[in-house]
């Protein structure tokens, strides 16, 4: 069942979609595979990361999408399922590097590389997915692919720097934390869309209306998972919680709190933040309705991701990509 989607679970397309995504994992899987049982050992238990499959998702309904009904799987094609693996390649090598700067020691309800077996570990696994991704990446047999996610790889580390020069800077403003996340999150998110579209031979409008909507859609999906790191029960969203807070990084529900807060309020709240006081921090944003409008702003962005949709093809697809954006506000995990 691709997550997200169980709301949908009876409709012929989402049938289809679990069988594309198996052969996804398959590719995944074989591409990963190596002669040294350490390794593979590895790359098992980092499959367990695999678990919302939204960026392989995306990559396949955007390819039916494209296209227009009948969603029946003909527009799709081995080239989605190869990009379909290497956007999660991408993605699940920037998880194991997050946890090793944000010292996490749960991921997908399991312990983390870097908490099993220590940060060099991780941080060279996180290199071997990377090179394994534009391995796969170029038997796709086009060098326009390979250099649209060279460049969204290098978008995305020049978020991370970015945010970790901006770590424990307690006037970040609204602007560049959503640079930010537009770099590490959104990039990857709108370049999985306008991929699928292309490989469906999609006129340039479409694929462009596809990369728009995965950007607006990346944008939210990151609001909405700092705001869990806050208001989250780490047994339901099932990794490390409160991280954002240990490593100094200030998201928006305490960019938005402390750009309107007084001197005094402004004062508590940093000493809260000093002393990690995670429960009164939620208590105090929650009173003060930044909160509510944080979530807000992430219902505002699936929106406007939705408003791209009208420039595709009436189908079966384009609704379940609708429900999708709907889904990225309302989950818990």
């Amino acid at each position: 069942m691709p997550a997200l989607l169980t709301d949908n679970a009876h409709e012929p397309i989402v049938t289809l979609l679990e069988r594309q995504l198996e052969e996804v994992a398959v590719l995944f899987e074989r591409q990963l595979a190596s002669d040294l049982t350490a390794v593979n050992a590895l790359c098992r238990h980092v499959e367990q990361y695999r678990g919302k499959m939204l960026r392989p998702t995306l990559v396949l309904l955007s390819g039916l999408a494209a296209s227009g009904d009948p969603c029946d799987g003909s527009a799709l094609g081995e080239k989605h399922r190869v990009i379909a693996a290497v956007a999660e390649m991408i993605h699940m090598a920037t998880l194991v590097h997050d946890d090793v700067l944000d010292d996490a020691e749960v991921r997908r309800r399991g312990a983390t590389v870097n908490h099993l077996r220590g940060n060099e570990t991780a941080v060279m696994l996180g290199d071997y997915l990377i090179s394994n991704a534009f391995h796969l990446c170029s038997t796709a047999g086009d060098p326009a692919i390979n250099l649209a996610l060279g460049e969204v790889t290098n978008t995305l580390c020049e978020g991370e720097l970015v945010q970790l020069h901006h770590r424990h800077d307690h006037s970040i403003d609204e602007a560049t934390y959503l640079e930010i996340i537009s770099r590490k999150t959104a990039s990857l998110i709108g370049e999985c869309c306008r991929l699928g579209a292309v490989l469906s031979d999609a006129r340039p409008e479409v694929a462009e209306a596809l990369r728009r909507f995965g950007r607006a859609l990346g944008l939210a999906f990151q609001i909405q998972d700092d705001l869990l790191d806050i208001t989250g029960d780490q047994a339901e969203v099932g990794k490390s919680l409160g991280k954002d807070l240990d490593k100094g990084k200030l998201t928006l529900p305490l960019i938005r709190h402390l750009a309107v807060a007084d001197a005094h309020e402004r004062a508590r709240t940093l000493r809260l933040i000093e002393r990690r006081d995670a429960a009164a921090l939620r208590a105090r944003l929650g009173a003060c309705g930044a909160v509510e409008s944080t979530r807000q702003a992430a219902i505002d962005h699936v929106a406007h991701a939705k408003d791209q949709l009208a420039l595709l093809p009436e189908s079966a697809a384009t609704r379940l990509l609708g429900a999708l954006a709907d889904a990225i506000v309302t989950r818990r995990y």
